[in-house]
């Protein structure tokens, strides 16, 4: 429940921000005639929300590398100091061959859990980064497979794919806040003014908190999807062996609090394993590790 309150006051703050300069821009600037008439303009309301909504996502997305660096201390390997950083280097750049990327960089970031991301704003600027912890308790078949998977989550562009679907979701929840914001202005509180009142403000930003937590599900229910392919990429480039014996390895740290920033956890391996439906699993970035273990069970390729 910790990882949903953060969720919940991290999308607050993001969409209070998000709602003060949409106003900021489109009343006091005038970019794009959003009300006139009484009503709302829907073809520049979905405009400046598209502008909004993307320009976000795609803001985070060009930052994501500054950002993963800054917020787990990951330090690039530069120049291999020992062995084992110079078969890190050596594995990565071999599986990036395999599935015809650039070499991404590959990182090393300090925590005891075993856990690993990759991110990047292209298949061809990435960043692969391993735990301290990761190496010190996987074997290096596991961390073969593990490396794997994030050139996996690199090959199939999936930092660029979630980018643009926050995006378009974030276009959708602020267009329909601010209908729902019209709406009760115009309805209920029986505004008859040329311009918005303080009700369309007020409830718009509202909506746009309880949409955006709503809307928040489709984002990771598409993140889901994702690991399941990364995972069969880490089971093509290693094996399926390894793949599901580096899953398994993961189990006793899922039972731990995760030490992955809040920023990062939907571009780590690992993300808990907790079963079955609840609200709370609506939210969550990654399947459990008991479905994604079936799942490669079944894979044949």
């Amino acid at each position: 429940m910790m990882r949903i309150g953060l969720f919940l006051l991290t999308n607050l703050a993001v969409m209070i921000v998000c709602g003060i300069a949409f106003f900021v821009i489109s009343s006091v600037f005038g970019l794009g005639s959003v009300h006139g008439n009484g009503g709302l303009n829907l073809a520049s309301l979905m405009v400046l929300c598209l502008v909004w909504g993307m320009g976000g996502s795609l803001i985070s997305l060009f930052m994501s590398k500054w950002m993963a660096k800054k917020s787990t201390g990951t330090v690039v390997i530069e120049t291999p100091s020992n062995g084992t950083e110079q078969w890190l280097v050596d594995t990565v750049a071999r599986q990036a061959q395999a599935v015809g990327i650039q070499m991404p960089e590959v990182g090393i970031f300090n925590s005891e859990q075993p856990n690993a991301f990759a991110t990047g704003w292209n298949k061809n600027n990435a960043l692969v980064a391993v735990s301290t912890g990761l190496i010190h308790t996987m074997t290096p078949d596991e961390v073969e497979a593990v490396l794997a998977h994030e050139i996996g989550h690199v090959a199939n562009g999936d930092m660029v794919t979630l980018a643009l679907i926050q995006g378009v979701v974030n276009a959708f929840v602020m267009f329909f806040a601010r209908i729902i914001g019209n709406f009760v202005d115009r309805a209920i509180f029986k505004n008859e003014g040329d311009g918005p009142g303080i009700a369309y403000f007020i409830t718009s930003m509202v909506m746009d908190i309880l949409l955006g937590i709503l809307a928040s599900a489709i984002v990771m229910w598409f993140s889901r999807l994702r690991e399941y392919r990364a995972d069969e990429m880490g089971a093509r480039l290693a094996s399926r062996d390894k793949m599901i014996s580096a899953l398994n390895a993961l189990r006793p740290a899922a039972e731990r609090p995760d030490q992955m920033p809040e920023a990062m956890k939907a571009f780590a391996i690992s993300s808990g394993t907790s079963q079955g439906f609840s609200f709370a699993n609506l939210f969550r970035s990654h399947p459990t590790l008991d479905d994604r273990i079936a799942a490669l069970q079944k894979f044949q390729g």
